[in-house]
């Protein structure tokens, strides 16, 4: 008779590893699964969004100028909820907000954490059942006392002390890293629990996959032109033509390329000369797991995570996924496009 497997919880497996965070006493693992709570109640009301009445656009722009989802404001707030609910965080800065939002609360005045999310990642896919996720990232304040200051909250991404994503499709995922790897968590329904199922992730060195809005070719810089004309060629040795495969969905995306290999390529445009992809809840954690697992992230030049942070919703072009496809990217940029232009 065979053996069952040892089911292991995201609850379980943070408290067995809190032990490689002496400075957090806690709060960290808390902090964790406040956000795990939230990904639960955002997941059930995203499986019955169409028959709840909560697709559709709202009628309000974010700050980005961006039509904002009834799914976007309450991924939103659940998120908020539940760091407040939860005590540990005492800044929250959401793409939903045009300002950081200050948690001022009796459990919170002694708050060690800052949380930068994206509550819905891929918001465009909602009305056609297309995957979509949840991006977020933890920095530790530097200073306990007072209000925390805008030199505190934007820190650089070598500065994160932890990092996921959920996905919301097929099956919900967490996974995240706080620095020792890279850990899945598939929610079980029938528990209600997240269980470890993808341990120690590592990307591919290299894959056969590309993920990018082929649409914009026309405004992408020469030397990603020149990469994806590289892509499309027949090569028996590198296992060209690779697959192109781009959902609108930057979690989605990744995921797929952290399990299969492959590359997700955002670049500056005519358009956006500066990246769309905001840096410090987008790319600096997507950054950060991609280098746990095994990968790389670049701008095109410059490593994602030594980028200077000076505005909450800066953007950057960003080159991620398995390591070799990146530095290939990197070799085009580098002898078409020797200007390539900064983040902003």
């Amino acid at each position: 008779m065979c053996a069952m497997k040892e089911i292991k919880t995201l609850g379980q497996f943070i408290i067995q590893n809190q032990a490689a965070f002496p400075f957090a006493k806690g709060e960290l693992s808390r902090l964790l699964r406040d956000l795990a709570i939230a990904a639960k109640i955002v997941n059930r009301e995203i499986n019955k969004a169409g028959l709840a009445e909560i697709l559709g656009e709202l009628g309000t722009v974010n700050c980005h100028g961006e039509c904002q989802k009834k799914l976007d404001i309450y991924a939103n707030e659940q998120f908020i909820a539940a760091l407040k609910s939860g005590g540990e965080c005492c800044i929250v800065v959401s793409e939903e907000n045009d300002e950081h939002v200050t948690i001022d609360s009796e459990i919170s005045k002694h708050a060690k954490y800052i949380v930068a999310i994206d509550p819905l990642d891929g918001s465009s896919n909602i009305d056609v059942n297309v995957g979509i996720g949840t991006i977020f990232s933890i920095y530790r304040r530097t200073t306990f006392t007072g209000t925390a200051s805008t030199e505190e909250i934007l820190q650089m991404g070598t500065q994160q002390v932890a990092a996921g994503y959920i996905i919301y499709g097929s099956s919900t995922m967490l996974v995240y890293t706080t620095g020792k790897g890279v850990n899945g968590f598939t929610l079980d329904p029938s528990l209600g629990e997240f269980c470890l199922s993808h341990p120690d992730m590592k990307i591919p060195e290299s894959g056969r996959i590309y993920s990018i809005n082929e649409g914009n070719y026309i405004h992408f810089p020469l030397g990603v032109k020149k990469y994806i004309k590289y892509c499309h060629e027949e090569d028996i040795p590198t296992q060209r033509p690779y697959t192109s495969r781009y959902t609108g969905c930057m979690v989605a995306d990744l995921h797929r390329n952290l399990i299969k290999g492959g590359i997700f390529i955002y670049p500056s445009t005519s358009a956006a000369p500066r990246g769309k992809l905001r840096l410090f809840y987008e790319c600096n954690p997507m950054a950060f797991i991609m280098e746990q697992a095994g990968g790389k992230a670049t701008d095109g030049v410059n490593r994602i995570l030594e980028l200077e942070v000076y505005h909450l919703h800066q953007t950057t072009p960003i080159f991620i996924g398995s390591r070799a496809m990146v530095e290939k990217t990197e070799e085009f940029m580098r002898l078409y496009d020797s200007s390539q232009t900064r983040t902003q």
